[in-house]
């Protein structure tokens, strides 16, 4: 497996998976309209365009033979209003870590977030923070691996679905 930032070549390749991964994970809770709503707009081409493009924000993926496997998307400088105080000063986002449902259980999700882990650190940031779906356990156990802890409950919508969610945070430390 091999880990790399995201170039415009990707942008296609992005959109299939991050659709088919947060179909396959989340799909069976939506209305079919309101996911069709969501996935047009967060991961459209346009969107992982934008992304690809802004020198804040890290998109990684992990690719095999070729083949997109995973993919994971940090943001710098950028936090989560929701979070109660004490907040921490330079927090980096952990929006989206996604594998193709076939390469689960590969560490393929371990490997993403050992590298957001270290770009976090290089972007100087203090926490990294994530929302998680409150029934996503295994999610769940997996961030609470890596010491994230959740801080406050959060909401998230798709299209006219709200989900109940958690906000985690995993302080660093900064040499």
């Amino acid at each position: 497996m091999n880990l790399r930032a995201a170039s415009p070549a990707d942008r296609d390749a992005l959109v299939v998976l991050a659709r088919q991964a947060f179909a396959d994970a989340f799909g069976h809770i939506y209305d079919p309209r309101d996911l069709a709503a969501f996935l047009d707009t967060s991961r459209s081409p346009e969107r992982w365009d934008a992304l690809i493009h802004d020198p804040q924000i890290a998109v990684t993926l992990a690719e095999e033979a070729g083949r997109l496997l995973g993919y994971s998307v940090l943001s710098a400088n950028e936090g989560f209003a929701a979070r109660p105080a004490p907040q921490p000063h330079r927090p980096a986002t952990l929006g989206q870590l996604y594998c193709a449902r076939e390469a689960t259980g590969r560490g393929i999700g371990a490997a993403l977030m050992e590298r957001a882990l270290a770009d976090a650190r290089g972007y100087g940031a203090d926490a990294v923070q994530l929302s998680v779906y409150a029934e996503n356990f295994g999610a769940q156990r997996f961030y609470q691996r890596y010491g994230f802890a959740k801080v406050a409950d959060i909401d998230f919508w798709v299209g006219s679905h709200r989900d109940d969610e958690f906000l985690y945070e995993l302080r660093l430390r900064l040499p």
